[in-house]
């Protein structure tokens, strides 16, 4: 079974999208759908497909082989291949032009490879249709953003200013500690009190 497994992984067959799997597009406007496909051991008389919501055939294609590009069996009118498979990347992407508001839903690039065991992948995109671009107002975040950034600001000075001033009250503190070590020192001495150096002194012969 390990063996199997193996197998499995060799003939794996992917097809992507990219990293995010949503499409806006304006109304009247040309989309690019984009799609590409990977495959271990290469690829002979490969069919790829595009559906609109699952059902609805958009675009359907061949490829001889990876020294071939594809050639079209049949599309949509307003459906165009931009792909190409005999560069780097297997890319089979198509644009819809002339965008209306009811092309928007799922398409699904769907591809199999009979050199693969017909092997069978697919991903999906999802295309919103929009009248105008929304541009996004980021005042509210920047003033949040600047006044968060001003209390982090204010709290690190207050804690800068509190290390200062508790290092100058400790310094101060241990001053006047000294002073006072001092001078009862030296008032001991002169006074002749307990443990000074008067009780020292021999008492004056007779």
């Amino acid at each position: 079974l390990p063996g199997l497994h193996i197998v499995a992984i060799v003939f794996a067959l992917e097809v992507s999208v990219g990293k995010t799997n949503t499409v806006m597009a304006l109304n009247n406007s040309d989309v690019l759908l984009p799609c590409t496909f990977t495959t271990c051991i290469g690829f002979q008389d490969l069919v790829f497909t595009w559906y609109f919501n699952s059902t609805e055939l958009i675009y359907h294609g061949k490829i001889k082989s990876k020294a071939s590009e594809p050639f079209l069996v049949g599309r949509n009118p307003r459906v165009e291949f931009v792909g190409s498979t005999t560069g780097k990347d297997n890319n089979i992407s198509i644009v819809l032009k002339n965008v209306e508001f009811s092309d928007a839903g799922k398409y699904t690039c769907h591809v199999k490879n009979p050199k693969e065991k017909n092997a069978q992948h697919n991903a999906t995109i999802f295309l919103t249709v929009v009248q105008k671009m929304v541009e996004t107002d980021n005042t509210v975040t920047l003033i949040i953003v600047g006044v968060v950034g001003g209390l982090i600001g204010l709290l690190i000075l207050f804690m800068l200013v509190k290390r200062v001033v508790l290092f100058i009250i400790k310094k101060t503190q241990d001053g006047k500690k000294e002073c006072l070590v001092s001078s009862s020192g030296n008032d001991n001495t002169e006074n002749g009190l307990a443990g000074s150096k008067a009780e020292q002194k021999a008492p004056p012969k007779a």
